[in-house]
């Protein structure tokens, strides 16, 4: 059996997934709805559908950030963190950095939050993992052409390795530098979201999927 590793580019995904639906300036009169609940998205599950005979799922990497100065969103990415694990998801977490800024001219003064340390870490887990042997094909769900440099090392380094780049929804183009394979599509996520809670041996919930997550009835 092929040993496959998947590697997932936590927000990358989510904004792809959050823009499912936003009205499009050059298509004003195209209507389409909003799906929140796909953010509720079963990540092993997922990437198990993306197996091709003969390949066996060993792991699966979810590299992301929390916003801490956001109360609300940090409490269902926490919940969502929970329920990954509770699958077997491996969740690699970086942070956010805060950094002033000011208005030269009217003196205002605010604070922007660049995140730090993601792409960085699903880079070096991807290239260490191959050099250590680890995977025979990786599955790489991103749009972000930063890791373009970490693919091409694999590439060039193990050319017997497969590589499965993904773009999240609605990204291919975006995507097209890292020599992406397929999209994903709001029907394909649709088959695979979490339960809505989970309990452990004493009737306690383990996670709780977040009301904004709920599908639609």
């Amino acid at each position: 059996m092929n040993r496959v590793i998947a590697y997932i580019d936590g927000f990358n995904l989510y904004h792809a997934i959050d823009d499912i639906g936003k009205p499009n300036p050059r298509k004003p009169n195209a209507s389409a709805k909003r799906r929140p609940h796909l953010k509720w998205l079963n990540l092993w599950s997922l990437c198990e559908s993306l197996l091709q005979q003969g390949e066996v799922l060993t792991r699966v990497s979810y590299f992301s950030a929390y916003a801490t100065w956001l109360p609300d969103a940090h409490k269902r990415h926490a919940e969502y963190v929970r329920a990954l694990q509770y699958f077997g998801v491996t969740c690699i977490m970086g942070h956010f950095k805060s950094k002033p800024r000011s208005c030269k001219t009217c003196g205002a003064q605010w604070v922007i939050h660049e995140e730090k340390e993601t792409d960085v870490h699903m880079a070096a887990s991807i290239v260490v993992d191959a050099c250590e042997n680890k995977f025979d094909c990786a599955i790489v769900i991103t749009a972000d052409s930063d890791l373009a440099p970490a693919l091409d090392i694999v590439r060039t380094r193990f050319p017997k390795k497969q590589l499965l780049i993904v773009a999240p929804p609605a990204r291919y183009n975006h995507a097209r530098s890292l020599k992406t394979a397929m999209m994903l599509t709001p029907g394909r996520l649709e088959k695979h979201l979490l339960p809505a809670v989970a309990y452990d041996a004493n009737g306690r919930p383990i996670f709780t999927r977040p009301s904004s997550y709920s599908p639609p009835p």
